[in-house]
Parts: C-alpha cells; structure tokens; sequence
C-alpha cells in the first residue's frame, strides 16, 4: 500500500479529480490478495456511503495480477459487469523470471473491461514479446506503456524515481480520462 509507485500515483490522481483507494493484504499467497480485493470490490459497490457507478481495479505486480483474478470473478455476475470499468497493471508479472514457458495470462484472457498495462522493457517478470503476444489474444480493449529499460520494480539506470513515476503517472491519467469519457458517450 505504501510502496512508493502508488503513493505517487494516488496523490497524482487525486490531485487531478480522481478519488482513490490505496489497501493492502499481508502475505504473497495469490488466493488470499484475490479474496480481499474482492471483498474490498463488492463493499464499495454495495456501501451506501459511496454510492459509486464504477470503478477502475489497479494493482503494482502481485497486486495487478489479484486484480485482474477479481474482474474475472466477479465479470460472471451481471450487477459487475458496468461497475468494473477497468483494470491498470504496473508491473503484471506475466511469469516468473527465467521461466517464460509457464505464463500467468489466464486471468487476462477473460476480461473485457479496458486495460492498461505499464511495464519495464527490462521486466525480468514480463518478457516485453510475451506480455505483446498475450495483449494481441484479449479480447478486451487494451494498451502497453512501456518504461524503456525499467525492470521489475520500475527502476531506469540514470533516471530518477521521480522522473519515471511522472511518465507514469501521466500515462495512466491519460489513459483514464480517454476511457472515461468513452463511457459516458
């Protein structure tokens, strides 16, 4: 929750009108992050206090890879399906290093939502030709910002964090105000 790619992200967001949500889950264990953020999901779409008509799902490694295992889920449910409105993946890891024949895309396949993937062309965890030959299978609308020679964590020799995290930061601004305004035409 506190690694510091999200918490620029969020303050960049929500300095720019963008309410956001920032929760964490202790442990690495897949099944367990996938069953909070659902739970945290299915809360905001039925709390009274919110009364939201959608959201967008992101999460930064493991946690994008929860995300899109809880669009998938909850895509089978009707009341869900206008509520995602889409999914921000920094960092997915698509597989594990040096082990590229055992890709991480079943979740991916399914989803519909857009999605906007932000990843590292020299992301150990996401081999840049894979992630593009699962990108070109989705059905769902999609895009791939990629930091030139940033690795797992994002992290470009001769470059500030700073400097990347605004790349970012406006890549997934952008990309949230074009699909935002898709939705409401």
């Amino acid at each position: 929750m506190n690694f510091p790619h999200l918490v620029s992200l969020a303050a960049y967001l929500a300095s720019h009108g963008v309410l956001c949500l920032r929760f964490t889950c202790k442990g690495l264990n897949i099944v367990y992050r996938t069953k909070a953020f659902k739970t945290v999901v299915e809360y905001l779409k039925l709390s009274d206090d919110y009364k939201l008509s959608g959201v967008f799902l992101a999460g930064r490694s493991m946690g994008s890879r929860a995300a899109a295992s809880v669009i998938r889920q909850l895509s089978q449910d009707e009341e869900y399906v206008d509520f995602i409105q889409g999914l921000v993946c920094l960092s997915y890891p698509l597989h594990r290093p040096k082990l590229q024949s055992k890709l991480r895309d079943e979740d991916l396949l399914f989803i519909r939502c857009p999605v906007l993937f932000v990843s590292g062309s020299a992301d150990e965890m996401c081999e840049k030709q894979l992630l593009e030959g699962v990108a070109s299978k989705m059905k769902a609308p999609k895009k791939i910002h990629w930091i030139d020679k940033a690795n797992h964590g994002l992290a470009v020799k001769g470059r500030t964090t700073d400097d990347v995290m605004e790349e970012i930061n406006a890549q997934v601004l952008s990309w949230f105000t074009e699909n935002i305004e898709l939705e409401h035409k």
